[in-house]
């Protein structure tokens, strides 16, 4: 079962920018975000994908994953029937030791929010961090995509 292990961490400046080997532009909406399983479409400049993901495990580091390539056209059609609210970002793909940390600027309701990620072959599994790494999120749903629909980064310091 293909199973996704990553660390998630809020960036401290725009540093990584300079760092970064590839950028490209996101947009994803859900079909279903229900805690504990999400079905995801997702496109990614001019490619097309669904992923669909389990519920994470206690420490919220590892959850089942499950990603195919669509055709854009397919991936367009199938945003349609999304939930309301779409997560718009700009991803940036920065090397570090044998990792490569993908760094997010939210756009729209969650501008300003700025997220790093890096993928890991075992929850143990030491990397090097980035000058730009600050705070670990990891497990904290608040940064969830799905949950940032519902409740963007723009009113969280209403509540």
């Amino acid at each position: 079962m293909p199973l996704e292990i990553e660390r998630k961490f809020l960036v401290t400046d725009n540093s990584y920018r300079d760092l970064a080997t590839s950028c490209s532009h996101i947009k994803q909406g859900y079909i279903c975000s229900e805690k504990g399983r999400t079905v995801r479409i997702r496109i990614r400049d001019d490619k097309g994908y669904i992923t669909i993901k389990g519920p994470s495990g206690l420490a919220g580091l590892s959850r089942y994953e499950w990603e195919k390539e669509i055709d854009v056209a397919d991936a367009r059609d199938l945003m349609k029937l999304c939930e309301p609210g779409v997560i718009d970002k700009v991803r940036y793909l920065i090397p570090s030791g044998k990792h490569v940390f993908e760094v997010d600027e939210f756009a729209g309701e969650n501008l300003g929010l700025v997220i790093a990620e890096v993928e890991l072959a075992a929850e143990n599994e030491p990397f090097v961090k980035p000058a730009f790494i600050g705070q670990e999120v990891t497990g904290d749903r608040r940064y969830y995509n799905s949950h940032l629909r519902h409740y963007p980064y723009c009113v969280w310091g209403n509540e």
